[in-house]
């Protein structure tokens, strides 16, 4: 990370896609389905969620957004300077829009929470041992996401 980044500033890999976090995240989650895999160009995705209200958002033009499964309720932005993940969110009817963040891409000195479950554990690289609930499956991976976030949306 560069010097010039204030707290709560965070940025891709590169440092040309930078946008702003306030506050700590809604929920953690390892997720492993194949488009984050995919997405990541890693075995799973480390993210933390945000309510969108608590993210200021990259400048136009500085992240290239894609839906990458129908419908296209997540989407997902690569930095246009890096092509690395920058930022995603997730935007459905009903529903206040969440701000996906790589925790690869938050400031150091953020206090994150530990990850709270993995998804979509069944498209998994390797096994990991960790204790946490694990997920497999389309729907069981939704409502165990769901299950997780929904309390702390409510709080």
């Amino acid at each position: 990370m560069t010097q010039d980044i204030q707290p709560g500033a965070a940025q891709c890999g590169c440092g040309q896609t930078r946008f702003r976090v306030h506050g700590a995240p809604l929920l953690r989650a390892l997720c492993h389905c194949t488009i984050c895999q995919e997405f990541n160009r890693a075995p799973f995705a480390d993210i933390a969620l945000y309510r969108g209200r608590d993210v200021d958002m990259p400048a136009d033009g500085q992240v290239k957004f894609n839906a990458w499964r129908a419908p296209p309720a997540v989407q997902r932005g690569r930095c246009a300077a890096c092509d690395n993940p920058a930022i995603e969110y997730l935007s459905m009817p009903l529903m206040p829009t969440l701000v996906i963040v790589p925790v690869a891409n938050l400031p150091d000195e953020l206090d994150l929470p530990a990850p709270s479950l993995h998804m979509f554990y069944h498209s998994r690289v390797a096994d990991i041992d960790d204790g946490l609930p694990k997920y497999s499956g389309y729907w069981r991976s939704q409502l165990g996401f769901g299950r997780h976030l929904l309390p702390r949306m409510m709080g």
